[in-house]
């Protein structure tokens, strides 16, 4: 049985990791507030990863879009997938060489293009594509502020394209 309409459990789900995050931090200022030696320094330690949990959170949240287009993305060690109706397949994030946001119909896509030139278009939209974040996070030098703020812009129905990333040159 349950106690809660289910668009009030989704929006429970949706801000669970804020929530604890605030609960880390709470804690924190609960224990550093009861001083001593011991008390004082760990709550500063749960302060200070409550906020930084809080601050990626909140990013996440930004980034992360409601499921209203068919198709799913999977990522399974650093292969990223997303299969689609008519339209899928898959891109090692060790080759990624760049992403961008693409507007097509209104409907945003993240562009990933490979280093030998193989794109993929995947919506932002799609279930299972909260999990780019992480993936986009390991990538060397990403603004991934940038990221989950081109994500939550609204979109217009012009075409738009945005580069919001490019793979930094090797030194030989």
């Amino acid at each position: 049985m349950n106690l809660l309409r289910p668009e009030a459990m989704a929006l429970l789900l949706r801000w669970r990791e804020a929530a604890a995050a605030v609960v880390v931090l709470a804690t924190g200022l609960w224990l550093g507030a009861r001083g001593g030696y011991v008390l004082l320094p760990v709550g500063a330690i749960l302060v200070l990863l409550g906020a930084g949990w809080g601050v990626i959170a909140l990013r996440r949240l930004r980034f992360s879009q409601p499921v209203t287009l068919p198709g799913w993305v999977e990522i399974d060690e650093g292969q990223l997938g997303y299969y689609g109706p008519g339209i899928g397949g898959f891109i090692s994030l060790r080759d990624l060489s760049e992403i961008r946001l693409l507007v097509l119909r209104g409907v945003p896509h993240w562009r990933l293009k490979a280093g030998d030139g193989q794109a993929l278009l995947v919506p932002l939209a799609a279930k299972g594509a909260e999990q780019l974040y992480d993936a986009f996070a390991t990538l060397p030098g990403i603004d991934m502020a940038r990221l989950a703020t081109a994500a939550a812009a609204r979109i217009s129905a012009q075409p738009t394209v945005q580069v919001l990333w490019k793979r930094p040159p090797t030194r030989a």
